[in-house]
């Protein structure tokens, strides 16, 4: 039996598809690819079945986003390891093979994530998963190769296999066994930090997850929902409340929210300052979603949270006041 499948997630990204997915039909070697199509309304389902006969295709009912929508497609894909891999991905040739190589030999590696360069400047790491995620003790993350909008070129100075806190969605290895026992991403989450989430909740349990910079990807981001769109700042400012109401140690639970809302205030008035009103509604929004949500989500924390969880106290006071700007200055 094939070891991987190559999961693509598709929303209206016909373009996309014709672009990223030749490269991972050349280097994928004997891997199973699937797209999962979240209810295109666009030519996706058609241009797969013209110009890629030989891809597996998992038709959604709905477009569910990106953590139910493979929640959903993964029911039905039974290799052991899991690929997830964005449609403005392009891989390289033997991106596979270290990747499998760490499961095959680890049994306690749950979730691994490979070097993640820019497409658009092949030379520097991109902002999505860079070398790997860590997140600092009010739940900011942040990783090797990217702190904030800091992006470091690539001089070799992570090629070392290491031990990370999260591994970026862009490109999500996981087995088959643990994205099921945890019961998938948090479909509450719909987009964005959905991974860092399943990370921590992995974290709690005792499984291993992995920098693996043999293996090299290339990512456009924001090709599905670029920075300025105010949708990603409610996303991300609200699954983050979500995420650490979920797994933080009881005893921090009620400070490190309270300080993260205070956070999250100041930003929303730095959004207005800098005329971004439309970004400030979207912080307002994301507090009254988390109030309707915190009880649910509540119910969702596990019988153990592990109290060494984060990197650094704080990652904004290593950025903007020691000034900081690389990760490994802190």
């Amino acid at each position: 039996m094939t070891k991987t499948a190559v999961v693509i997630l598709n929303w209206n990204g016909a373009k996309l598809l014709q672009q990223f997915l030749p490269s991972v039909i050349q280097f994928s070697g004997d891997a199973t690819i699937y797209v999962a199509d979240n209810a295109s309304t666009d030519t996706s389902i058609a241009v797969l079945k013209k110009e890629f006969p030989t891809i597996k295709i998992i038709e959604n009912t709905g477009n569910y986003g990106f953590a139910k929508g493979y929640n959903e497609a993964l029911k039905c894909v039974e290799e052991p390891y899991y690929a997830l891999v964005n449609s403005d991905i392009e891989v390289t040739e033997n991106w596979l093979q270290p990747i499998e190589t760490i499961f095959n030999n680890e049994p306690n590696t749950a979730i691994i994530q490979p070097k993640l360069l820019d497409f658009k400047k092949k030379t520097h790491f991109e902002y999505a998963g860079a070398a790997g995620g860590f997140i600092d003790k009010f739940g900011f993350p942040f990783c090797k190769g990217r702190i904030f909008d800091t992006l470091e070129e690539d001089l070799g100075q992570y090629n070392t296999e290491t031990e990370i806190f999260w591994a970026t969605g862009a490109c999500f290895f996981i087995r088959k066994e643990v994205f099921r026992s945890l019961q998938g991403f948090d479909s509450d989450f719909f987009a964005h930090q959905e991974e860092i989430d399943l990370c921590w909740r992995a974290n709690n349990l005792g499984y291993v997850i992995k920098y693996c910079p043999t293996s090299v990807v290339y990512h456009v981001g924001g090709a599905t929902l670029n920075e300025a769109n105010p949708m990603k700042t409610f996303l991300n400012f609200r699954n983050s409340l979500l995420m650490l109401t979920k797994n933080l140690p009881k005893e921090k639970l009620v400070p490190i929210i309270f300080i993260r809302m205070c956070l999250d205030g100041l930003a929303g008035v730095q959004f207005l300052f800098k005329g971004k009103v439309t970004h400030t509604f979207a912080v307002l929004k994301a507090h009254f979603y988390y109030y309707h949500l915190i009880g649910r989500n509540l119910k969702k924390r596990n019988i153990s949270q592990k109290t060494n969880y984060y990197y650094t106290k704080s990652i904004v006071w290593n950025y903007f006041v020691q000034k900081k700007k690389t990760f490994n200055r802190i």
